[in-house]
C-alpha cells in the first residue's frame, strides 16, 4: 500500500490542474491512511479490433467551493480539480483492472477560508484507436454501491478512425446508453465498468 500511495503522490504532482495564475496554488496533500479502496473492472465486448491505448483515471474536485477565494477581476471561484491516472492491469484482450481510493486527498483549510472537502465524482476510462477515443465513466454513487455502468459505441466509428498526427489530440466519442439508440444496433460494442470494494 505504501508503494501505491507513493506512486499516486508522484502522479498527483504531475497532473495538477492550474486554477489561476493569480491565485495561490494550494499544496494538496495525500491522505496518509486512505480507507475507501475500490477495484474498477473494465470489460470490453464485441470490439471490432484492438486499441492503441487503454487508460483510466480518477477525478477529484472540491465539493464546497466557498472555501476557495474569488479570483481577481472576474470574481468567480475556480475550484481546484485533480485527475490521477489509474494503473491498469491487462487481464485479457477484453478485461482490464485498476484501483482507486475515493478518499485519496486530504480535507484541509487550503486557502484560509475554512475546510475544503474533496470529493471523487467519477472515474474515467478511454479506449483509443488512432484519432478517436471511446470514453466512459462510472459515477461515485455506482462505485460506492458496487454497481456496473455500461456504454455502447458504433463499430463504424472505430473503422473510420485515422492515424493520430503529431501534435493532434484524439476526439472523444461518448457513445450511447442503449444499443437501441443506434440505427444499426448490431454494429456496436460495449464498455462496462464494475466497481468492487477492496477491504484492507
Amino acid at each position: 500500500m505504501k508503494r501505491l500511495i507513493s506512486a499516486l503522490a508522484v502522479l498527483l504532482a504531475l497532473t495538477t490542474t492550474a486554477c489561476s495564475q493569480a491565485m495561490k496554488q494550494p499544496d494538496i496533500k495525500l491522505n496518509p491512511h486512505p480507507k475507501m479502496r475500490y477495484e474498477i473492472t473494465l470489460t470490453i465486448e464485441d470490439a471490432p479490433g484492438p486499441f492503441d491505448a487503454v487508460e483510466g483515471s480518477a477525478g477529484y474536485q472540491i465539493a464546497n467551493d466557498r472555501c476557495v477565494p474569488l479570483t481577481p477581476f472576474s470574481g468567480v471561484r475556480l475550484t481546484p480539480e485533480r485527475h490521477v491516472p489509474m494503473a491498469l492491469t491487462r487481464v485479457s484482450d477484453k478485461v482490464y483492472k485498476g484501483e482507486l481510493y475515493v478518499d485519496l486527498l486530504t480535507d484541509e483549510d487550503y486557502f484560509g477560508l475554512g475546510l475544503c472537502r474533496w470529493s471523487m465524482p467519477f472515474a474515467d476510462f478511454s479506449l483509443q484507436i488512432g484519432n478517436l477515443a471511446f470514453g466512459h465513466s462510472i459515477a461515485l454513487n455506482d462505485i460506492l454501491a458496487n454497481k456496473s455502468a455500461t456504454r455502447y459505441f458504433s463499430t463504424l466509428s472505430y473503422r473510420e478512425s485515422t492515424p493520430l498526427k503529431d501534435g493532434e489530440r484524439p476526439w472523444v466519442n461518448s457513445g450511447n446508453a442503449q444499443r437501441s439508440d443506434f440505427k444499426e444496433p448490431k454494429s456496436t460494442f460495449s464498455m462496462t465498468l464494475t466497481a468492487t470494494e477492496k477491504f484492507q
